[in-house]
Formats: structure tokens, sequence, C-alpha cells
């Protein structure tokens, strides 16, 4: 099964150009200089898989024209990555579906604090429907956002299920439940969770066939390595030269992107401390010249 991965966003968690910053890099004219808050876009089975939600969500989703996602997949629950979920909103609304988030228990603990209100007793109408779906470090089943009921919109009220017989019920307090294992319509697909850590942070990445996408990581545990045999591509996270408490330097990112061995390797979460993208392309290139390892940008795809 073939996958497809669109950079919406390669920035760390201030974004390029950071507010107020006159550095080279900031106020460079080179488009691949601009970089949106870290998320990806990934078509796998015939379905539309974000990962991660961040600030900058609602122009990402309008930049790639999206009108339907199978599933919202969240790596942890830092704000960068997670800030732009009231945005759902406009998809609920559009697709007349509950957005489908797939997160850890902890992330979801999390966003029981952030979104207080999206989990409300009585939810003020309006406020963003998520069907949540829990994981773990095992495979989980991504289902195809078509087989539940459509959201229906009741004016003064917000949104209800429509029933067979034509009756609306409130979707207020929906279970949240572990993913499935296996595709109970056999039309879902395989996603494997890569376990890291984000200073003590646990975080997800998450392979697709031959794709793997790791973000906001400063260690992989021994145990994961077994999970990225045999990738096309690969995409690890870096914010500068220097070592850094929560995601991996330059030259760490360059190890562990020899230790994986995919064919090509893109890095991601990206600060201004690196130079202009045709400078530090042509620096990748000296510093590992046996390595296909290329900054990646916003915009780009990648396919296995």
């Amino acid at each position: 099964m073939k996958a497809k991965l669109t950079f919406l966003g390669t920035g760390t968690s201030q974004g390029v150009p950071i507010i107020g910053c006159g550095c080279p890099v900031c106020r460079s004219n080179e488009q691949r200089d601009k970089r949106l808050r870290s998320s990806a876009l990934v078509e796998y089975g015939g379905l539309k898989i974000l990962i991660d939600a961040g600030p900058d969500f609602r122009s990402q989703m309008l930049g790639q024209n999206v009108s339907h996602l199978d599933a919202i997949l969240l790596t942890h629950d830092h704000r960068d990555h997670t800030g732009g979920l009231d945005d759902v909103r406009s998809l609920n609304y559009i697709d007349q579906r509950a957005a489908e988030i797939y997160c850890e228990p902890r992330v979801l603990e999390s966003l029981k604090e952030s979104y207080s209100y999206v989990f409300a007793e009585n939810k003020y109408p309006g406020a963003p429907e998520w069907q949540i779906h829990l994981i773990s470090e095992e495979p989980f089943i991504v289902e195809p956002a078509d087989v539940d009921r459509k959201l229906v919109w009741v004016h003064d009220k917000g949104y209800c299920y429509m029933n067979p017989d034509g009756s609306l019920s409130t979707t207020n307090n929906r279970e949240c439940t572990y993913a499935d294992r296996v595709s109970p319509s056999g039309r879902g697909v395989e996603v494997i969770p890569i376990r890291g850590m984000h200073d003590t942070m646990p975080v997800l990445g998450f392979r697709f066939g031959n794709i793997a996408y790791l973000t906001d990581m400063s260690r992989i545990p021994e145990t994961e390595f077994a999970k990225l045999k045999g990738l096309e591509h690969v995409t690890l996270n870096t914010v500068g030269y220097k070592p850094h408490h929560s995601h991996f330097s330059l030259y760490q990112a360059i190890e562990t992107s020899r230790k994986i061995g995919a064919k090509h390797t893109w890095l991601t979460h990206l600060s201004h401390a690196f130079p202009s993208f045709p400078e530090f392309e042509a620096q990748l290139a000296g510093l590992a010249p046996d390595l296909s390892i290329r900054p990646a940008w916003d915009g780009l795809t990648i396919s296995d």
C-alpha cells in the first residue's frame, strides 16, 4: 500500500520567521525559509490523515484545500501540536462529521484541561465535535470517516445526530475507546506508533507503509528501531547545532538517520538557528555525504 506525505509545516513552536526577529533567516526572501508550525498530511490507502493540529491548522487546511479528514493523529499535547483543534469546527460543519482524533490517554487528559468546553456536560452550541480514539505503542487501525452517523446542525442547540427513525440525539459525552487493531469495515489502514522521548515526556511518531514521521524527540529507545527497518523516507526533528534537552541536535539527527538506514531523511521542526535553505542543504551534503538527508520545507510532498 503506497503512502504520500505532505509537510504542512516544518518550523519550531515559534515558526519562522519569529515575531520581532531581524536575523538573516527571518528576513529571508527564500520561500523555503518560511515555516509554519510542524504538521503533516498523509494520504494512505485512500484515507486522509493529519498528524498534529497546531496553531497554523486553519491556514494549512486552506493551503491544501482540505474539506475532509479521516483522522487526526496527535504526537503529544504541546500547544504547537494541538493549538488548532478548535478550528475543526469548520470541518464539522462542511463534512458533517465529528473529528476523529487518535491520541494517548495522557494526551486526552491534557485536552480535557485545555479544551474543557469540548467535554462539558451541556456544550455551548457550536463547540467543536471530537470523537476520541485512544492509542498506545501497539499498531492500530484508522478507519475511513464515512461509516458513522452524520452531524446535523440545529439552531440554538448545536450539533446532533440523526437517528434512523429521524429523531435527533445529542453528541455529549461520547465514549472514548481504544482504537481497533483489526479493521471492522475492512477498509481501514494500519498505523505503527514509534515511541520517542521529548526530554522526559513520552511522545509518538508514526509509520505509514514505508514512510515514518518522527518529531519532537531527543531520544528513541533501542526497542523502537526494529519498527523503522526498510523505510523509504523518515522524518526527524532538529532545532539547532547545540545539544538540546528535548530535541535532537543536528549531529544527533544525522547519527539517528544513519542508524535507521532509510533511503531518504527529511529534517523538520527547524529553527532560525540554521542558515537559509540553499546554504543549509549544501551544508548537510558536506556533513553527511553518505546519506540522503535534506531539510524539508512547507508544501514538500514525498511518496514511497
